[in-house]
């Protein structure tokens, strides 16, 4: 693969921006969901149980340990900590000198502290997989920003170490199994609605947050929805081998379709930081030829190839060609493509059984493995070549040893990664090497590598399943206490949320698919409310006036459970339709012996009250002043504000900043020539010696693409 200076840079800073919105949204509700009056306060998660200090941090790995030697409690070190971690990313996202690699490990142990003390609402799949790319990007980001001068024309690094591509070929072997493993499990868990196709006719409208564009996708054409489903599995099943492709046009295809596919889900679904964090995954499909392709395209000149070069262009278009046939004849093949040209439609139907699908993905995942092997090996055989290009012994022997730990740890990462990929296949899962899981057994708290499977299963299949609860003064006249984010009024249209994730609202979602018994948490929602706890109100409602309740908590709650669908089209002012099911938590009040003995049976009761903190601790003070400023805003709106500094200050960066310098065509034309080279093509790149410094007037050679 060819360089990926530039992939990198823009990989640390997706990472960098996904943990500054990621940090932001948790830090807004940390107290209603784990401050002392919040629905599972975080100091019953650590509880010191007597054992050694490094034992207990290997254990369970937090840094909220040692919050009370600083005076706070545990809810108060975790907003300390998403307040640090915010503004760490922050600075990563636009201070180059910032993305090193210990700015990345400590955002990662951060986080990773937060998903210790989170507990089901912390819970999931996108925060696992923030927590395994964190981690990539510790190995990624260099020790030190080398200075400025020491940056080509072409924005990769002069001089740059040999084992630096090693890490980053990680990003793809993890996105690859994110893609692969999504699709898989969608036909793996016989869910009829994926193998029906007719997945999508109901994803819109049963997905958690859908947004206004939901409404409007949901009402398209069937045959469309079908047709998008065979599509969803073309490109997460069939499209994710081609990351490894050898051909750098097939891996740029296989990028622009998982482009496609995550902007889509942008527009019809809030999935929080979920999908920009894929997006920053591809990015490891990139190399610097294809960022800076239009940059070079105007001093590229054609020039005659040599015949092997020449052959080499003709198997690689014949390879494209093949592979683009071999898709399109299976797709048409496997979901028997038909054109209606009377009503203009494409009718897609399943034409295999699950036992056939079985039977091939057995055959298929050991040899994805052993293509994760080959591509690796490959990296490692071009680190090595590089590696005895440098010059100087000194220098030499850092490398070396740069290359040996990078190396040995890339790999280590592979093979701990096998073990959770080969979930999706049993028989295979079992037959991997005993030292894999072994050594995945020891570090898998660490979540440095996750199982994947998104949109297993389609819910609400009969409707959408929602939960809503009510209060009432005399247990006879009861109001409707309605959500920011989640579907409640009939008549309000579905929000865009996204980047910021409503952690309650889509705990809500997963409590509607079942009994109350199973989310626990549920019970103590409800004693807060009872109790009217403004932090947990402002989980429902971060403008207090608008909760019902919001000048005397009520008497009793109670939760009913409805199905909601989308409104039909011209239905005026109507977004939503939906009907009664069942009672889902029965009615309830402060000191009903049926609440206190749920809380009982799930843990929940308050055995012994928080310790009191000096309320002369500086920093506790300085940590509720900052949360005084910022509770008037809702989350949303912060985050977006957020983006908008963020967006505001990179381009006052990038109108001050120096600007790389463009010679006048007689400058040119004066300027003595480098050696010919034979064409622009990959294989006749040669290393331009840097600039002298980055706004100097001459015009260093730059390298061709």
């Amino acid at each position: 693969m060819a360089a990926s200076g530039l992939p990198r840079r823009l990989f640390l800073q997706g990472v960098a921006a996904v943990y500054a919105l990621a940090f932001a949204s948790l830090y807004t509700q940390i107290p209603g969901l784990y401050g002392a009056e919040g629905i599972l306060p975080a100091r019953r998660t650590l509880r010191p149980q007597g054992k050694g200090r490094w034992r207990q941090l290997w254990e369970t790995p937090t840094l909220l340990w040692e919050a009370p030697q600083l005076g706070l409690d545990t809810a108060q070190g975790l907003e300390l900590l998403s307040l640090l971690g915010a503004l760490l990313a922050l600075g990563a996202l636009l201070l180059r000198p910032l993305r090193n690699l210990f700015v990345y490990l400590l955002l990662w142990a951060a986080y990773l502290s937060a998903c210790q003390v989170g507990q089901v609402f912390l819970y999931f799949q996108w925060d696992s997989l923030l927590l395994e790319t964190g981690f990539l990007a510790v190995l990624v980001a260099p020790l030190r920003q080398p200075p400025c001068h020491k940056q080509t024309p072409q924005g990769g690094l002069a001089g740059a170490s040999p084992h630096e591509a090693l890490p980053f070929w990680l990003v793809r072997w993890l996105l690859f199994r994110l893609m692969f493993a999504s699709g898989v499990v969608k036909l793996t868990s016989r869910c009829p609605a994926w193998w029906g196709l007719t997945a999508l006719t109901y994803h819109y409208e049963t997905q958690c947050l859908p947004t206004p564009a939901s409404w409007f996708a949901h009402h398209l054409p069937i045959w469309l929805h079908k047709l998008s489903v065979v599509a969803t599995f073309l490109i997460e099943i069939a499209v994710p081998p081609l990351f490894f492709a050898p051909v750098h046009r097939l891996r740029l295809a296989a990028f622009y379709s998982q482009v496609l596919l995550q902007v889509l889900i942008i527009i019809t679904g809030n999935y929080n930081f979920f999908n920009l964090l894929t997006l920053v995954l591809t990015t490891a499909l990139l190399d610097d030829g294809n960022l800076t392709a239009e940059a070079d395209s105007g001093r590229c000149r054609k020039t005659p190839a040599s015949w092997p070069r020449s052959l080499l262009a003709l198997l690689a278009l014949l390879l494209e060609c093949t592979i683009y046939g071999l898709l399109a004849y299976g797709t048409v093949h496997y979901f028997g493509l038909e054109v209606d040209w009377e009503q203009l439609a494409v009718h897609s139907t399943t034409t295999f059984t699950f036992h056939q699908f079985s039977q091939w993905l057995k055959m298929v995942i050991l040899p994805t493995m052993w293509l994760g092997v080959a591509s690796l090996g490959w990296e490692l055989l071009t680190a090595f070549w590089r590696w005895t290009q440098v010059r100087g012994w000194l220098r030499k022997f850092c490398t070396a040893v740069q290359l040996f730990i990078f190396g040995t740890a890339t790999v280590a990462l592979f093979v701990i990664s096998l073990v959770p990929y080969s979930y999706i296949e049993p028989s295979t899962h079992g037959r991997l090497w005993t030292g894999a899981h072994r050594l995945f057994g020891t570090v898998e708290h660490l979540q440095l590598a996750n199982s994947y499977g998104l949109f297993r299963r389609m819910t609400g299949l009969g409707g959408r399943p929602e939960v809503v609860l009510e209060g009432s003064y005399d247990g006879q006249h009861w109001k409707e206490i309605e959500f920011m984010y989640k579907p409640g009024n009939l008549s309000r249209p579905p929000p865009v949320v996204a980047p910021h994730q409503p952690r309650l609202d889509w705990q809500m979602w997963f409590a509607a698919l079942g009994p109350h018994s199973h989310s626990p948490w549920f019970t103590s929602l409800v004693l807060r409310l009872l109790q009217g706890r403004e932090p947990v109100i402002r989980l429902i409602q971060n403008d207090v006036e608008k909760y019902p309740f919001h000048k005397q908590p009520p008497t009793y709650v109670r939760a009913q459970r409805y199905k909601y669908w989308f409104s039909h089209p011209g239905e005026q002012s109507q977004w939503w339709r939906r009907q009664w099911v069942e009672e889902f938590f029965p009615p309830v009040s402060l000191g009903d012996p049926l609440l206190d003995a749920l809380l009982r049976q799930f843990g929940l009761q308050d055995k012994s009250p928080p310790r009191a903190r000096s309320s002369g601790n500086a920093l506790a003070q300085a940590l509720h002043w900052i949360r005084k400023q910022l509770s008037p805003l809702e989350a949303s709106t912060l985050l977006w504000g957020l983006l908008a500094a963020v967006g505001a200050i990179r381009g006052m960066q990038a109108l001050l900043g120096p600007r790389p310098p463009h010679a006048s065509p007689v400058a040119k034309e004066e300027k003595p020539r480098p050696a010919p080279k034979k064409d622009c093509g990959p294989a006749g790149k040669t290393a331009a010696p840097a600039p002298d410094n980055c706004s100097g007037s001459a015009q260093a050679p730059r390298r061709k693409k």
